[in-house]
């Protein structure tokens, strides 16, 4: 053999090992090569629900762009807000995009990459005798709530330090194993509000057809949303960043923004 053909040979087989590198790195950064498996509870619109029979609203469509962006596809794991982050650990999918907060409590158990900025807003019955403009009026009121909120924790403590002193009446926290649930308590007279994510809330007006409206004119407690992986996955996350960038640079992240009146992170 001459040493132009074997130099010919160790050059290929170094690029055959290098591919079978950068494959073997994508492949670890999600559970499945080529499938990022997203989190989420679908019965969030506009964050998630289903449609005959497929998943559509804003994480979704951020979830699909972002997976285009990776050269992967975007599948959907449905579960329960209160143990996302707990399969995000148990490795039930690569990461979880659920209109979920970035906080203290949920960076402690995962890594969270911000990708939009709202708030919640209040719902009521048409028609109610009350009509809270702002979470400090909600002192004295029975309050709808998803289970596994920010807001659960945050409510509380206003009743405990702010309502009560001030002998406006506790506030009664009633949780529920889902936002619509929540929505329909307040339909029935269980609640007298309900606090929502000010996307889910003003669907939730509209689908009920007014017989819910908005009483608070501006953004109650806002945050940054944030997607979750799972601690120490610094592949994947530096993948999502890439991806984001991307999707910030070609526009569909601008698009997805107005489409859903989310605010964008910086």
């Amino acid at each position: 053999m001459n040493s132009k053909s074997s130099l010919f040979k160790r050059l290929l087989a170094a690029s055959a090992l290098a591919g079978a590198g950068i494959m073997t790195a994508h492949a670890a950064a999600t559970l499945k090569a080529g499938d990022l498996q997203v989190g989420m509870e679908i019965s969030y619109p506009p964050f998630e629900s289903w449609d005959k029979g497929k998943v559509v609203g804003f994480d979704p469509e951020l979830a699909q762009a972002l997976a285009k962006a990776m050269g992967d596809k975007a599948s959907f794991v449905d579960t329960k807000f209160t143990g996302l982050i707990l399969g995000l650990g148990s490795e039930h999918f690569d990461v979880v995009i659920s209109g979920m907060y970035v906080t203290p409590e949920r960076q402690a158990q995962a890594d969270a990459l911000p990708y939009g900025k709202t708030g919640a807003l209040i719902l009521v019955r048409k028609g109610s005798a009350k009509l809270p403009k702002t979470e400090q009026d909600l002192c004295g009121m029975k309050v709808g709530l998803e289970q596994g909120t920010t807001w659960v924790k945050a409510l509380q403590t206003l009743s405990a330090q702010t309502c009560v002193p001030a002998g406006k009446g506790a506030i009664a926290v009633s949780e529920f194993p889902s936002a619509p649930e929540a929505s329909q308590a307040l339909l029935s007279g269980n609640v007298d509000a309900q606090l929502e994510i000010a996307g889910a809330a003003r669907m939730f007006a509209e689908r009920t057809k007014d017989r819910l409206v908005i009483s608070s004119p501006e953004l109650v407690y806002p945050q940054t949303l944030g997607m979750y992986v799972k601690k120490g996955n610094t592949q994947l996350m530096d993948a999502l960043k890439k991806a984001m960038a991307t999707i910030r640079a070609n526009g569909e992240y601008g698009k997805l923004l107005k489409k859903y009146n989310i605010a964008p992170v910086e």
